[in-house]
């Protein structure tokens, strides 16, 4: 079978809760919902960072932030990896997706959010490249992009913007396979918007909506940024407007594909960069916002469609725990490539390339690992510990029957043995995987600005 075109989709701040096919009934969803009829779900996902670039920078290489080096969002990093003429990719000198099927003849195309460093030139063996300058989105509406190595202005919605470019490479395609990288720059949560209304063509049906989906709980005392956005209803229903606006994208893109008669040998992935809590545990935002950061379940778990209808099955859903670290692998297995040499860093994940074909397989010892500057953490389906290096506070749920984490048993007596052997679980882990210039817990540093006060509000 000829190589498949891929078409991967990588929302901005989206957990599954805000889609219909993860059982939301008020946010509207209808082309990502058909992704999920139409291919795999998968419905135990999570991101190995609650921000931003550290989980771009995993999902194009397979390795943890203690290994690529990518800690945190850049932003704040000096000199400045994104923009100027100090600029760089933060991961070239890793293998990456992108670059290996480029040299496997594939034809690279990029549209939307970059934000791994040196925004202004095509990176890593893609060809076409559009391009946000930076990774925050202060609105959706004439926001600064990157076209034939110049900033211009886009002064219509981005998503549309974002999704059209991704379209034209579509057709751009000749006799070789397309690799189509999709960063949209919603649904977000945090632009200006959220506070004065989003503008898309669902602002209007979602402006007496009560949304229910977005709890209403007390503020947290560790939030520390966009307490404003809490129990605020222009703020809930401009994120689900922005939801909305993202599904439009996604129908703009695959109507393409259909036209283009690609559907049938092309498989699309749709993902998010990390999760997203919308009032859940009285946080707003990821878990950079509070201090100590967060580890909350709203912010890693993330959605994961696969749809390939030449080979994945349609209408299954896979409920191993898994990682975004796991995709690398997989997509490596599944498209017949070769894995790196042993010269590269050793890889966290494991392929699960025979669930998506419907094969058995083997996922005897589920665990996730997370992690985010100071704050580690592990989890099983039974248990999750978080741990904040060096002196706390530290978490323990017994998520198994305490999904939602409302009671901290990392004081009680009888969770101790626990405690005690996910606590190893994550020192081995760590100890295996970590390059020792990246490992925060043992002073190494991070390509990215580090955040300033890692100390309670």
């Amino acid at each position: 079978m000829a190589h498949p075109n891929i078409v991967l989709i990588v929302t901005d701040n989206q957990a599954p809760w805000t889609l219909g096919c993860y059982g939301n009934e008020e946010i509207r969803t209808p082309a990502i919902d058909r992704l999920a009829t139409d291919g795999m779900r998968m419905t135990n996902t999570f991101c190995s960072n609650p921000v931003s670039s550290p989980n771009r920078a995993t999902l194009l290489t397979g390795l943890m932030p203690s290994q690529h080096g990518v800690h945190s969002y850049l932003s704040t990093e000096e000199p400045d990896a994104q923009m100027g003429p100090d600029a760089y990719c933060t991961i070239a000198e890793f293998p990456n997706l992108p670059q290996m099927l480029a040299d496997a003849g594939y034809g690279c195309g990029m549209s939307g959010k970059w934000h791994l460093g040196d925004s202004l030139h095509p990176q890593l063996g893609f060809q076409s490249w559009l391009a946000k300058p930076d990774g925050h989105t202060a609105t959706f509406y004439d926001v600064p992009l990157i076209r034939d190595g110049r900033i211009t202005r886009e002064p219509r919605y981005t998503t549309e913007a974002i999704a059209d470019h991704a379209v034209s490479f579509l057709h751009q395609a000749d006799d070789h396979p397309s690799f189509l990288y999709v960063g949209f720059n919603g649904p977000y949560g945090l632009d200006g918007d959220t506070l004065t209304g989003h503008r898309n063509r669902h602002a209007a049906f979602y402006a007496d909506q009560e949304l229910a989906c977005f709890p209403r709980e007390p503020t947290h005392p560790w939030l520390r940024q966009y307490r404003d956005r809490m129990d605020n209803p222009t703020a809930r229903r401009s994120y689900a407007a922005a939801v909305s606006g993202v599904d439009d994208g996604v129908d703009v893109i695959i109507r393409a594909i259909s036209e283009l008669g690609m559907t049938e040998n092309t498989l699309v992935i749709f993902t998010s960069d990390h999760g997203f809590c919308g009032g859940h545990h009285g946080m707003w935002g990821m878990g950079d916002h509070s201090r100590p950061t967060h580890l909350y379940q709203q912010n890693l778990r993330i959605p994961l469609l696969m749809r390939y209808p030449a080979r994945i099955p349609a209408g299954r859903a896979w409920r191993k725990i898994n990682s975004n670290y796991d995709l690398f692998p997989t997509l490596l297995d599944l498209l017949g490539l070769a894995h790196p040499t042993q010269e590269s860093p050793e890889y966290p994940g494991r392929s699960y390339a025979d669930a998506l074909l419907g094969k058995a397989c083997n996922r005897e010892r589920e665990m996730a690992f997370h992690e985010y500057e100071n704050t580690r953490c592990v989890q099983t389906p039974e248990w999750k510990l978080v741990r904040r290096h060096p002196d706390g506070p530290d978490e323990l749920y017994q998520i198994g029957t305490d999904p939602e984490e409302r009671r901290n048993r990392i004081d009680d007596a009888s969770c101790h043995g626990v405690v005690a052997h996910l606590a190893e679980e994550l020192t081995v882990f760590f100890d295996r995987y970590s390059d020792p210039q990246y490992d925060r817990w043992k002073g190494g540093r991070s390509k990215a600005g580090e955040l300033a006060d890692l100390e309670p509000i």
